[in-house]
């Protein structure tokens, strides 16, 4: 079932994070992209950490109503492209904000820059296209395109999405979770 959910991106994503030289078309391009990436070899876990409130968005009692403290886990497939761009298929449950079990799957991918070269450091930046479902929306399943970025040393990253919000207590909420390339 994920898989189908997964492939509803296909004609989301940006062209450019699925371009190659070699193909034939734009949508094979996309295609041999989340196939390389469904097929790899190395994986990934999430852990949830943090589920911060933006202060000047939110009325007060709000904030102390609402739970900042993800508990959760994820998995995910991920690999490298010849770019050294990350890109994964993911799943990952959370506590959200009223203490409720989310669940969140999709693709992601981050373009990175290295700190003086560095095999070790990685600063990333991209996006996230994926499914979830919430008990106030009544589990109807939605999208939720997010931007993401992260900070990275060897296998271990801290990675964030921001939730926009369009009116005062709702979104504007910064989401991180610990990433472990296994």
């Amino acid at each position: 079932m994920l898989k189908k959910y997964l492939f509803i991106f296909l004609f989301l994503s940006p062209l450019s994070a699925f371009a190659n030289d070699n193909d034939t078309s734009w949508w094979q391009g996309i295609k041999n992209s989340l196939s390389d990436t469904w097929n790899s070899n190395t994986y990934e876990l999430y852990v949830p950490v943090n589920t911060w409130h933006n202060r000047a968005t939110y009325d007060k009692d709000k904030i102390d109503g609402y739970n900042e403290r993800p508990w959760g886990i994820g998995a995910g497939v991920y690999r490298f492209d010849q770019d050294g761009d990350w890109h994964a298929l993911y799943i990952m449950e959370f506590q959200d904000s009223h203490n409720v079990i989310e669940p969140i799957g999709g693709y992601a991918y981050q373009t990175y820059w290295r700190p003086g070269n560095s095999d070790k450091w990685r600063i990333g930046i991209g996006y996230t296209l994926s499914i979830t479902a919430r008990k106030d929306y009544n589990w109807i399943p939605f999208p939720a395109p997010l931007p993401l970025f992260s900070v990275e040393y060897d296998r271990l990253s801290v990675q964030s999405a921001y939730v926009p919000g369009v009116k005062k207590n709702t979104g504007n909420i910064l989401f991180t979770w610990l990433r472990w390339q296994l």
